[in-house]
């Protein structure tokens, strides 16, 4: 592995925590969810586990576009670590390539990493933001995702072909359900009450593929922890209410295992 390969992680992760103090309106909004969620009740440690989230961001994601470098398709396994993971789901994701399946993750762990990890299993069709400036998005395409990855803009919907797409492919449909919505349902998030997405649920109830809720936490340089239960499937009389408050515990549970790796500076609860 090349040095700079070894320590992207540790370079992007200590830049951004040196530059914390300078991002007061984000350190504010990242001290306050910590707390109102319950994951500590002392100020100095929620500001601590802050600027471990706020280095975490930046350090996933300049490991992410060296992802490339040092994760093949000869090696991937060696990189993954589903000791966490429930059975089942590890078979779904890894090993049932012949079963469309939906990944539901929210802004924590290492999201970006797994798109183009799990991309060796399966194709993956990843729902998100695509980039502004064409030539970042194209050098992101050519460069970033080595295998079967159709990134979707949010924007877009869920049309025809998106779900043509996910069906005869096979693929992975991965979906970050705890982005801020003004349309979504009135549930709770993390004990708070959050507007939330259906999106997965609605495709659940249509379509009947399983859905593996979770997320990917980074343990070391390039090696990466499965985090998340049983699949799950949306079974008649769950109602969209309260199969999708399922998925909001389920992410949930996994973030306050490793919070210093959920992105707590987003306005989640506005």
């Amino acid at each position: 592995m090349k040095f700079i390969d070894r320590h992207a992680y540790d370079w992007g992760s200590a830049f951004a925590r040196a530059l914390y103090p300078l991002f007061r309106k984000r350190r504010r909004i990242a001290i306050d969810n910590i707390l109102k969620a319950g994951i500590v009740s002392d100020g100095k440690e929620a500001d601590r586990i802050a600027r471990l989230a706020w280095g975490h961001l930046a350090g996933h994601i300049c490991e992410a576009l060296c992802v490339p470098h040092v994760i093949t398709r000869d090696n991937w396994r060696e990189h993954l670590d589903v000791s966490e993971g429930h059975p089942e789901a590890v078979k779904l994701l890894l090993d049932t390539p012949d079963t469309p399946i939906l990944l539901v993750s929210a802004h924590h762990g290492v999201w970006e990493a797994a798109t183009n990890l799990l991309s060796f299993a399966r194709p993956m069709i990843a729902i998100a933001r695509v980039m502004n400036n064409r030539f970042v998005a194209g050098w992101m395409r050519k460069h970033h995702f080595r295998g079967p990855v159709t990134v979707i803009d949010k924007n877009h919907g869920f049309t025809p072909s998106v779900i043509r797409q996910w069906r005869d492919e096979r693929a992975a449909m991965t979906i970050l359900m705890d982005q801020h919505t003004a349309r979504g349902l009135p549930l709770k998030f993390l004990g708070r009450p959050a507007k939330t997405f259906s999106t997965a649920t609605r495709l659940a109830m249509r379509y009947g593929y399983p859905l593996v809720v979770g997320s990917f936490v980074r343990t070391a340089p390039y090696r990466y922890r499965l985090v998340g239960g049983a699949p799950l499937r949306y079974e008649e009389g769950q109602g969209l209410e309260g199969f999708t408050q399922l998925l909001n515990d389920r992410l949930g549970e996994a973030i306050r295992r490793y919070p210093e790796q959920y992105l707590w500076s987003h306005r989640r609860w506005r």
